[in-house]
């Protein structure tokens, strides 16, 4: 694990932190066994692929 070699000033680590945001996942309309869905972008495949399922 890496291990800062000195104290960061507490404004920096704020700044710091204050860049990670987060965003609501984009969705994409997949069809899966002929009904349509909206699913996250990144989990498409695993929709398609049968691995998830979705949810009604």
């Amino acid at each position: 694990m890496a291990v800062p070699k000195r104290k960061m000033s507490r404004s920096n680590t704020r700044h710091r932190r204050a860049q990670w945001k987060a965003r609501t996942p984009r969705l994409v309309p997949v069809t899966v066994d002929g009904t349509s869905c909206l699913v996250p972008q990144h989990l498409v495949g695993a929709y398609r692929r049968g691995l998830l399922r979705p949810e009604d």
